[in-house]
């Protein structure tokens, strides 16, 4: 039985803690993300993934991001990545060259019925289209993502994940870069804050 070729670069994120493991295929559709801070919740139904299941078997990761066609682990403080990317990486390439699944079935018909939700209103539909647009790509590089949660009385409530998610810089980027661009582009937006922090 012939491997399908599995490609794997990393690249540095602007938290020191976390690497991103970029692969040569998709993951899972673009524009969506699954976070996990905790090892419970690659268990949860609805977002259910053996891939950071097995991360998780790695006793210093802390935290697991999947996007589009890259992983974002987050390791301990006092782990050296120079100690364990080699083993990491050959880890997520026999993964890969084996074909297990990034998510179970169940999470991916949860995700699938929850992207035929509700329809949003005027300003809740430009405030995502500046965050797809403008954000999505730049945070992407950097190994996290920015999420839309909510918006109510001008205030814009994000989720920050993989890197972003303990990262220094978060709160500067949050405050100087996206809440500059959510004021200026969208009027009714007055300020932007990170839900749960």
């Amino acid at each position: 039985m012939l491997k399908h070729q599995v490609l794997i670069y990393t690249e540095s994120t602007p938290n020191p803690n976390s690497m991103k493991f970029v692969l040569n295929f998709e993951l899972i559709p673009e524009g969506t993300s699954f976070d996990y801070a905790a090892p419970a919740e690659a268990f949860l139904s609805d977002k259910n993934s053996p891939l950071a299941m097995e991360l998780f078997g790695f006793d210093w990761v802390k935290r697991v991001f999947i996007s589009y066609n890259f992983v974002t682990i987050t390791k301990d403080e006092e782990t050296p990545w120079e100690a364990v990317l080699p083993q990491i990486k050959l880890h997520l390439k026999q993964y890969f060259e084996d074909k297990k699944p990034v998510l179970s079935l169940a999470a991916t018909q949860a995700y699938e019925a929850a992207a035929g939700g509700e329809q949003d209103s005027e300003t809740v539909q430009k405030i995502k289209t500046v965050l797809e647009q403008y954000v999505r790509p730049a945070v992407e590089s950097d190994g996290g993502a920015i999420n839309f949660h909510s918006f109510h009385e001008g205030t814009v409530k994000v989720l920050l994940q993989g890197s972003c998610s303990g990262c220094p810089s978060s709160t500067l980027t949050l405050k100087a870069g996206i809440e500059n661009l959510l004021t200026r582009m969208v009027p009714e937006v007055k300020e932007v804050v990170a839900e749960g922090v």
